[in-house]
């Protein structure tokens, strides 16, 4: 059987913040991390002296291929005034940031530290295409890397798979989509705030005023099945189906949980943390889920006493469409091949019965590699304290929600459960 792990010490989130992902000319990783920062201070209810801070741990991927430089956890401590106290970077490539809140929690949780700050950036926009996708490439196994198997294609094989096995096809794809860009415009610090609505009626006024051919589409799927709007990827992804290249920041405070109410009146604590790793493609027996995920969600509900059913609402990792699909099942929600059915008949909505990725996902919202497990769970946070306004989550007593962050092709991967106690 395997054992229940608990942490020594409870650990709560009492201060986050999150800069607009997007991609910025004049803006570089500082400058967005200040951001961040700034915006955590605010949030502290009750306030509290940056100097009290123990230790800093930052997630990032791959700053060194995207803007040849390295050793970005002095850079962070030096900038928000730490120095000379700890900084430790860590890396998971999509899931560098989780891993740093994860070192976080377990350096409070030992009781070495009261106060530490964890966070993640990521600057990708001063790279072509070409070269973002050679980049997060570097997170291949290498088998896949010499394979020519860039990311879109990795999920696209996946994709194909789950076709196969459980009948789906690619308007379940495109039910994520849409249910994600219906999130997005409720989000400020979204990348890409627009409905796939709004994006189709744009192109439509834009042949308008050019005098071109009008479209004659009928709806959102129309639209998203029509190779001059939604091109191939590698099939069966689309355009559309895929996660933007994006530039941000995000951080959080994490404190001892016995000192949380000297912060504030409403700290949000971890109720469970799990992280699992897989091996790669070429040595999967089924490339319809992800082991990591299953290990590290064994783990969260292991230590939190809980189950996928008391989950009321999650952040998962959908760097492509297929992806929110796998999670969700893989993550206990819905049974293998049912993830796909349930997003076609709401359940995943804002105001569905388990909604999936409020913020827009990593689809809208942005995926800046290195800060996108802290964004996540900046989501989560924002969502249980009552926080999230417009997309705020309808129920009536949010007590529990949860967050999930895959690295590579699945190499690496963390599943956070939140509660608010």
């Amino acid at each position: 059987m395997k054992k229940r792990r608990k942490l020594g010490r409870g650990v709560a989130v009492v201060g986050a913040g999150m800069s607009p992902f997007g991609m910025y000319k004049d803006k570089n990783s500082k400058d967005l991390f200040v951001e961040a920062f700034t915006e955590l201070l605010a949030s502290v209810d009750k306030g509290f002296d940056p100097n009290d801070i123990d230790a800093l741990y930052l997630g990032n991927f791959t700053n060194d291929f995207f803007i040849h430089q390295s050793h970005w956890g002095p850079i962070i401590s030096d900038l928000v005034g730490l120095t000379p106290k700890p900084a430790t970077r860590t890396e998971g490539a999509c899931a560098s940031s989780a891993l740093a809140f994860r070192e976080g929690v377990f350096a409070i949780a030992s009781g070495f530290y009261d106060v530490v700050l964890v966070g993640g950036l990521e600057e990708m926009s001063k790279r072509t295409t070409e070269e973002v996708a050679e980049g997060l490439a570097l997170a291949t196994v290498p088998y896949e890397g010499q394979a020519g198997f860039t990311f879109p294609g990795v999920f696209g094989a996946v994709a194909t798979a789950y076709f196969a096995k459980y009948g789906a096809n690619r308007e379940h794809l495109m039910n994520v989509t849409i249910k994600s860009h219906n999130n997005a415009p409720l989000n400020p610090k979204a990348q890409f705030p627009l409905t796939i609505r709004d994006m189709m009626n744009k192109k439509i006024e834009s042949a308008k005023k050019k005098g071109a051919d009008v479209p004659g589409w009928a709806d959102e799927k129309e639209f998203l099945g029509d190779l001059r709007a939604n091109p191939v990827v590698a099939w069966p992804m689309h355009l559309f189906d895929c996660c933007p290249i994006s530039d941000g920041a995000s951080c959080m405070l994490l404190v001892g949980e016995e000192i949380a109410k000297n912060f504030t009146d409403d700290p949000i604590s971890v109720a469970g943390i799990g992280q699992g790793s897989g091996r790669g493609l070429h040595a999967c027996d089924d490339l319809t889920f992800f082991e990591a995920t299953r290990y590290a969600a064994s783990e969260a509900y292991g230590m939190s006493g809980l189950g996928p059913q008391d989950v009321q609402f999650a952040e998962v990792h959908d760097c492509f469409s297929i992806a929110e699909i796998l999670h969700i099942e893989d993550l206990g929600f819905f049974k293998p091949g049912e993830g796909h059915k349930a997003v076609a008949e709401g359940m995943t909505r804002l105001d569905g019965s388990k909604p999936i990725n409020t913020s827009g996902g990593l689809k809208c919202k942005g995926h800046p590699v290195g800060a996108t497990g802290i964004s996540q769970l900046y989501e989560v946070w924002t969502q249980l304290r009552g926080k999230a306004g417009k997309r705020q989550v309808p129920a009536a007593d949010l007590r529990i929600g949860a967050a999930h962050n895959l690295g590579g092709t699945g190499g690496t991967c963390t599943f956070t459960i939140f509660e608010r106690r």
